[in-house]
């Protein structure tokens, strides 16, 4: 097994997987849902990547030809339309999902039956426009490798780990120093005091789910540079991710990228390991996951079993 390839692999996984947790995590510990429609915005925003990309292909072309200029702007067009159209689809997550029940009794299970209803006909309603066909992204980072320490790395893996720091990077500076980012982590920290305090449930959870919607867009973007876009590719994505937070306790945004890593890692070495394969990665990812509740209950984070009243 190679080892640094395995490492390298594995940062990649976790940088992916980590994108759909941490936004199932904030929404779960500012707003108290938990969004089972998490994979329709992932399958949502990798068609509406597909069909922007597709039409500004010969548009692009015909402006700048086969140059650097027109990569990028692929690139930006593709990207653009994928996290807008996650930050959309989270907006009417919102309307749909939570502004006409989150005062009732029970709004954490009746959001999630919600949500679960939401992801369902969505993906029926792409299998109708679209079909079960498969479509495939341009490659934003290109086609190749390089080396480093003589362990191949291609375009792809090392763009979509970059991409990811970079994003979760400004997406912790934002709730940092902005004042709506402030308003987030108040009701990330204490749901009651922050509403006490005069914040709004209702106008917080708005910039919530488009946020996390977004990061779900930017996730099946960079997904679907190895893998094709279909009306069912947000379902595994939608399963990991709500592993990954409930390993890293749900509502801990660093115990999410915690469990990310760990569940990166873990996907890689197994899928590495001749006598397993990619066919045991599941049952081995659940069986590590299950053990580590088992020990500790509470998650990597330690927020699980904090429940809301």
């Amino acid at each position: 097994m190679d080892v640094l390839g395995t490492i390298i692999h594995g940062l990649n996984l976790a940088a992916i997987y980590g994108l759909m947790a941490i936004g199932i995590s904030i929404l779960w510990s500012s707003v108290g849902m938990i969004n089972m429609a998490h994979g329709a915005t992932f399958a949502i925003s990798g068609y509406a990547a597909w069909i922007a990309s597709s039409a500004a292909k010969p548009l692009i072309a015909a402006a700048f030809g086969k140059t650097v200029m027109a990569k990028l702007a692929m690139a930006g067009v593709t990207v653009g339309a994928g996290t807008l159209a996650g930050a959309v689809f989270g907006a009417i997550i919102y309307l749909l999902a939570f502004l006409p029940i989150h005062d009732k009794p029970n709004f954490a299970v009746r959001s999630l039956i919600v949500t679960l209803a939401i992801n369902l006909a969505t993906v029926q309603i792409l299998l109708w426009f679209f079909g079960p066909r498969q479509r495939g992204l341009p490659k934003l980072f290109g086609f190749g490798k390089f080396e480093i320490l003589g362990v191949p790395i291609r375009y792809d893996q090392a763009g979509a780990i970059l991409s990811t720091a970079i994003i979760l990077g400004l997406v912790l500076f934002w709730l940092r120093v902005s004042r709506k980012g402030l308003e987030i982590r108040a009701m990330m920290q204490n749901p009651e005091g922050a509403v006490l305090s005069g914040i709004s449930v209702r106008w917080t959870a708005l910039p919530v789910t488009m946020l996390t919607g977004a990061l779900a867009g930017l996730a099946a973007i960079l997904l679907s540079q190895t893998i094709f876009v279909s009306p069912t590719a947000g379902a595994l994505p939608l399963i990991k991710g709500l592993t990954i937070a409930l390993l890293g306790g749900l509502g801990s945004v660093p115990g999410a990228v915690a469990g990310a890593v760990v569940i990166g890692f873990l996907e890689a070495t197994v899928g590495a390991l001749p006598f397993l394969g990619q066919r045991y990665v599941l049952f081995a990812q659940f069986l590590f996951i299950i053990t580590v509740l088992i020990i500790r209950p509470r998650g990597l984070g330690g927020l699980l079993d904090e429940t809301r009243e």
